[in-house]
């Protein structure tokens, strides 16, 4: 049991390293590993609660973000507010 444990967090830090490569330090990140980047630039979702749940305080600049749920869940909402948020810092 702890072997293929083993094994599979040394594939899944392959996996992970390589997107890295790929795509840049941050691209991918695991969760409740504690570490947070803190020189990610981010734009705040309008939602204090939903910015800390994040992690980072919010969207993460120059990212592509899926908004996705069930019809009248408030994905328009958050999008707009996000979108207000970034015309507000320019």
């Amino acid at each position: 049991m702890v072997e293929r444990e083993s094994s599979r967090g040394k594939a899944l830090d392959l996996a992970i390293s390589q997107i890295e490569k790929q795509f840049g330090k941050g691209a991918i990140m695991r969760l409740g590993t504690g570490e947070v980047p803190a020189d990610i630039p981010v734009i705040s979702t309008g939602s204090l609660g939903l910015d800390i749940a994040l992690g980072i305080g919010g969207f993460p600049r120059g990212r592509v973000i899926e908004i996705f749920g069930p019809e009248s869940s408030g994905k328009t909402t958050l999008s707009l507010h996000a979108v207000a948020s970034a015309q507000r810092e320019g």
